[in-house]
């Protein structure tokens, strides 16, 4: 993917889409490194200060997320509330000191989406809600999802040729099942590929299902995952617990700034209607990344930020689309010349939207992709120099609130409970 070079800034007026990872099977990324900047160092304990207060606080957990930074370590998986913790307090603290230190106001971006916890960041954010309220939702349900993550398996299911069609695979999920709710779609990461949990031998038996599919396969991925986003969660009642704990939210009137593409319904939500009817759907529903892909092609964004530690599934997505796209354009054939002619039509915006709306992905090779935490120590400022000789039992313990720079909950008064959660 193309790399924003050491030498531009990110306010080079550039349209740009900002992209917030989830959970993953390690969480850490280049956390520690950015702490160890001075100037940044601040920012990150206070963050991370604030998600060991509401762990303590919503998942009855004691943890110190800095000791666990400076020692380089994950959470263990039997602790994945502690892990998302982590995560969200990491995606903030890299907003705040892009902000803070760089004068870099990612709020003007097109619009924002996020994979699974991301798009609960994005919204905290955006000043949609404040962070302490939407961190408190996952952080309740983290005990009952990590519990149903023990006998069940992630795959990812591909077809090499054909298109898997979503609602059929659903309904092979749920008839593999026997009513018995064993395995689901969690997500559909592009027309070919979708991510399935559920019990490894219920897996194994979709292609069955599917005798027109020839090329359809299975990859089971290590680590443990809880089974978010799939009907696989109401087995311990977590959409239920989930909507009261909804209900009581307070939103903001106005929409969050930048707008937020929601990965549960697959176009920009949040700007009318009741989000805790997108928040209800967040839990059991698969993530329709595939439809942030295409719409951030769609749209005039030239710049992808990716903000998280070591975020993988959205650059890797957009990479795969990139290369396949390269090499389909190259091919000395009539076809590989067509499709380049039409891919340098997409990029007239008056002419593109003349051409069939597909016809955009071939603008994958063209997008900037730039990774904030990797940037932000690029450009970590000269006078600030990296801290050593520093370990966990030099670090403050002290507890300390986040800055609320960059948080701006512009809220105006309390929406009416729905029934939703």
């Amino acid at each position: 993917m193309p790399v924003t070079t050491s030498g531009e800034r990110l306010t080079s007026g550039t349209p740009t889409a900002l992209a917030f990872r989830g959970y993953n099977q390690s969480n850490r990324g280049r956390t520690r490194e950015l702490m160890a900047v001075a100037a940044y160092r601040p920012i990150v304990r206070h963050w991370l200060r604030w998600a060991d207060r509401l762990c303590a606080e919503h998942a009855r957990l004691r943890t110190d997320l800095i000791q666990r930074v400076v020692l380089g370590e994950d959470p263990p998986s039997k602790r994945y509330a502690e892990s998302v913790a982590l995560v969200f307090a990491t995606e903030m603290a890299q907003l705040e000191i892009a902000q803070e230190i760089h004068g870099v106001d990612l709020r003007a971006a097109r619009f924002s989406f996020g994979y699974s916890l991301g798009e609960l960041i994005a919204l905290a954010a955006g000043g949609f809600v404040s962070p302490d309220a939407v961190l408190a939702v996952p952080l309740a349900l983290a005990d009952d999802c990590a519990a149903l993550a023990g006998d069940v398996r992630l795959a990812v299911v591909f077809s090499r040729a054909e298109a898997l069609p979503l609602g059929e695979l659903i309904e092979a999920c749920r008839s593999v099942s026997d009513a018995s709710e064993a395995v689901g779609v969690s997500a559909v990461v592009s027309p070919n590929t979708a991510l399935v949990i559920g019990k490894a031998e219920k897996i194994e038996a979709l292609p069955r299902l599917f005798p027109r599919l020839r090329s359809l396969r299975i990859r089971f991925n290590d680590g443990v995952w809880p089974p978010l986003h799939t009907p696989l969660v109401r087995a311990r009642g977590v959409c239920d617990r989930a909507a009261r704990l909804v209900a009581s939210t307070v939103f903001s009137f106005a929409g969050p700034a930048p707008a937020v593409f929601s990965l549960v319904t697959g176009r920009i939500a949040y700007e009318s209607g009741d989000p805790r009817r997108v928040l209800l759907d967040w839990t059991d529903q698969p993530q329709r990344l595939w439809d942030a892909v295409r719409a951030t092609l769609a749209s005039d964004v030239r710049r992808v930020v990716h903000i998280g530690p070591k975020p993988n599934v959205i650059p890797s997505t957009f990479a795969r689309l990139a290369a396949d796209v390269t090499q389909q354009t190259q091919r000395y054939t009539a076809a590989g010349i067509g499709r380049r002619a039409v891919q340098s039509l997409v990029e007239r915006p008056w002419l593109a939207a003349m051409l069939p709306r597909d016809a955009c992905l071939l603008r994958a090779p063209g997008i900037e992709h730039v990774v904030l935490e990797d940037w932000l120590l690029d450009h970590a400022p000269a006078s600030s120099p990296v801290v050593s000789g520093w370990s966990a039992d030099s670090v403050s313990s002290a507890a300390a609130e986040p800055s609320a720079r960059f948080v701006d909950v512009r809220v105006t008064g309390s929406p009416s409970p729905s029934g939703s959660r």
